[in-house]
Parts: C-alpha cells; sequence; structure tokens
C-alpha cells in the first residue's frame, strides 16, 4: 500500500506534547472538503474537528453524507480535487501509510461485515486484524505477542467463547463483536463505526451498546455513525447533524437532539425523549 495523495506537500509531526505550551493535535480534522462520486456531489465544503479522546456521533438520514466521511477517513474515497484551499488531516498528518493508520484509527463497517463473515473461525478473523486480511494466510508469520493480544481483546469483548466457531455459524450481534475485535488487535486511539446496529435484535442492540460503553470507558474514543437516536450511548457527547452532503448541526447532545432541529432535518413532526442518558424519537 502506498502512500495518499494529500492537498499540499507538507506534514506535522505525529504528536505534539502538551508541555511548553503545545496543544494536542485534533485526531481528524476536515476543512473545506468535497467528495464526488460519479456526476454527485456527496460531501460539498464540509468543515470538521473532532479532538483526541473525543466520543461523537455522525447522525443523519440516509443519503446525507456520513458513510462517505467514514470512508473519506479511511482513505476508501478521495476528496476532489479543488482549487480553493481544503486539506484532510489525521493526528495533523495529511499522508498516511494504509497499515500504520490502523494503529490509530479502528474501522468497523457492514462492508467489512459482509467480508469477515466467512468459514473462519471468531480466533483466526480477531487474529487476522494483525495483517490487515480476512484469515490466516500461509504467508503472515504470527507471534506469540500477536496470540496473546488476539485473546485479550477477545476477553474484553466478553467472546472469549466464540474463538472455535465459525464466523458463519455466529448471530450478527456476536459477529459484529468478532468484527470490532479484530479492528482493536492495534490498540487503536478511536474505534469508528458506520451503522453498528444494522441487522441487530433487541437483545444483541443492547449488549453491543453495553460493550461500546465499556471500550469507552478505557479510553478508546468512540466516532459513530448512525441514523437511530438510541445508539448514541451516554458517553457521547457530541453529536454532528448531516444533511445533504453538509453539516447541518454540531454541538453538545443536548442542545443538538432537539425536537426542532430533528424535525426539520429528517422532515417529519417528531418528540424526542431522554432517558438514562439515552435519546428516544417518539
Amino acid at each position: 500500500m502506498g502512500f495518499v495523495p494529500a492537498a499540499d506537500g507538507g506534514t506535522r509531526s505525529l504528536t505534539l506534547s502538551h508541555y511548553n505550551g503545545w496543544m494536542p493535535l485534533p485526531l481528524i480534522e476536515f476543512q473545506n472538503v468535497t467528495v464526488q462520486r460519479g456526476e454527485r456531489i456527496v460531501l460539498e465544503n464540509v468543515t470538521l474537528s473532532i479532538a483526541q479522546g473525543e466520543h461523537v456521533a455522525l447522525l443523519g438520514p440516509n443519503g446525507s453524507g456520513k458513510s462517505t466521511l467514514i470512508k473519506t477517513i479511511s482513505r476508501e474515497l478521495y476528496p476532489r480535487l479543488k482549487e480553493e484551499p481544503w486539506s484532510l488531516r489525521i493526528l495533523g498528518r495529511d499522508r498516511w501509510h494504509l497499515f500504520d493508520l490502523r494503529h490509530h484509527l479502528g474501522l468497523v463497517s457492514n462492508d467489512w461485515m459482509q467480508m469477515c463473515t466467512r468459514d473462519y473461525s471468531g480466533y483466526e478473523i480477531v487474529l487476522s486484524g494483525h495483517f490487515g486480511s480476512v484469515g490466516i494466510w500461509p504467508n503472515h508469520e504470527v507471534t506469540a505477542p500477536m496470540e496473546a493480544k488476539a485473546r485479550q481483546v477477545m476477553e474484553l469483548l466478553e467472546i472469549a467463547h466464540l474463538a472455535e466457531r465459525y464466523t458463519n455459524e455466529m448471530s450478527s450481534g456476536e459477529a459484529r463483536r468478532i468484527l470490532i475485535g479484530r479492528a482493536l488487535v492495534h490498540d487503536p486511539q478511536a474505534l469508528v463505526l458506520d451503522e453498528p446496529t444494522t441487522s441487530l435484535d433487541l437483545r444483541a442492540t443492547h449488549e453491543l451498546r453495553e460493550i461500546l460503553r465499556k471500550l469507552a470507558a478505557v479510553g478508546i474514543s468512540i466516532i459513530m455513525v448512525t441514523h437511530h437516536l438510541p445508539d448514541i450511548i451516554p458517553e457521547i457527547r457530541r453529536v454532528v447533524l448531516f444533511r445533504e452532503g453538509r453539516v447541518y448541526r454540531d454541538g453538545p447532545k443536548e442542545n443538538v437532539l432537539a425536537a426542532d432541529t430533528l424535525s426539520e432535518l429528517f422532515g417529519l413532526p417528531v418528540e424526542v425523549l431522554e432517558r438514562a442518558g439515552y435519546y428516544h424519537v417518539l
């Protein structure tokens, strides 16, 4: 894998100290980013910054640009080159070797869900995260620390009992946690989730949300794309609303998740109920 094209040739150092007046770099920083797919503009002039250690939900209707934003962060899609200045930086750098990026951002998407639900055991899928592959291949040199890390992650996610089970024999909720484990073997700073509760039943949805709360408690940033308010766990304090490829609202959860704002966003009258730190639409 090569380096990612940049808007300009400059780069900045990966980390800055709190000392000597320096402030930590943003984890993710978009400045005036536009993404085009075919003839359609799917993100338009997006400016967004997410701090290291921050938990953020990206919320909006289908087709509003949320998943495109995630694919742009993971370098599956690239911003459109424009005459006006733009930039997309992760930890201050606009050029990354994609394998190195996995040490900072662990991606869990439905695309990966489809790829990883095959004739591999849960343990093999988690372990294969070290190599960026699906399953372990003959050319992979598996070390004892890699194996220990895979087991440790499975214990953390409460899926050690799935180690020998084939992923195509698991429930959707079990397979989703296996995929999260695959993303966590690199000890990323942040877990980036695209519609994490899609296809999950009520029990599996509840269990996944509890696991995400557990991960947030141990210091892993949660960056979540969703259109379901109850997916926004209490630890997520900031919500960014997307509409037609643009940032529509951005701010504290209790301000952004207001009935009038969500009614306008989704184009129908809604009421919002908050209960035990979770928000629901009525």
